[in-house]
């Protein structure tokens, strides 16, 4: 698989395309907060998308952390109608090559308490979740991460 670099337009098709990539986790919209455009704009060498007949049919946007040795993952999604073909799967083992190159000794990724699918995608790839102060169902999730109310389920993986 090609994977290039995101640019101004790919992020434009994505944004105009969420519930294209986002519709098997609930609404897409819901997603379009987490969508910052400097993730292209300012994080552009480690935001990555495979193009097919000039649509983008997945993307990654992650960046290299600066508190820690960790390539972040920020976002990623595949295209509902490419699910299954082990695009994500590429997608993660491209970001983190990209991270072990640039000196990464782990991953991390976050995602909400009720994505299950994320969480259970996270954990094939070799992620496991952080301690954290279990939730209400036992869940290890980190408070108010996200804003007042937005916790969230931290995900590593050492590379």
């Amino acid at each position: 698989m090609d994977f290039e670099r995101a640019t101004h337009d790919d992020y434009l098709q994505i944004i105009r395309d969420l519930p294209e990539f986002w519709a098997s986790s609930g609404p897409g919209w819901r997603t379009l907060e987490v969508h910052h455009p400097y993730l292209v704009h300012e994080f552009g060498d480690t935001a990555f998308v495979l193009r097919e007949d000039g649509r983008v049919i997945a993307y990654l946007f992650g960046f290299i952390s600066q508190t820690e040795p960790a390539g972040y993952i920020h976002l990623a999604a595949v295209r509902v109608s490419h699910q299954g073909r082990g695009i994500g799967r590429a997608l993660y083992e491209h970001f983190t090559e990209v991270a072990r190159e640039r000196g990464c000794t782990g991953l991390k990724a976050v995602t909400p308490p009720f994505n299950k699918d994320s969480q259970a995608f996270h954990e094939t790839m070799g992620f496991e979740v952080a301690d954290g102060e279990p939730n209400d169902e036992g869940l290890p999730v980190f408070r108010d991460y996200r804003g007042p109310g937005k916790d969230v389920v931290v995900m590593r993986k050492r590379i």
